[in-house]
């Protein structure tokens, strides 16, 4: 355990972020995998509206440096390579 207060106090801040980005990172999860299943399900209608979602949610998360903007970008284009597959 630190010692000095303000090391202290990063130790709290630290625990706080942690807790927050999981958090989003759980929510991110929950919304691919629902996605995830409606393409499975070759629901289009469903599929693209849980895009719009798992998008938005992606590019949230990245402009609040939880995850970086390259792993928003590859997720989305992953996301959007499955639901162009079951429209064809």
């Amino acid at each position: 355990m630190p010692n000095i207060k303000s090391a202290k106090k990063r130790v709290l801040v630290t625990q706080k972020k942690n807790a927050i980005n999981k958090s989003v990172k759980s929510e991110i999860a929950t919304a691919k995998k629902k996605f995830l299943a409606a393409v499975n399900e070759n629901n289009v209608e469903e599929a693209t509206k849980l895009l719009s979602e798992v998008v938005s949610l992606l590019d949230s998360a990245a402009k609040d440096n939880v995850i970086s903007k390259n792993c928003a970008s590859r997720n989305q284009a992953n996301l959007a390579s499955k639901l162009n597959a079951i429209k064809a």
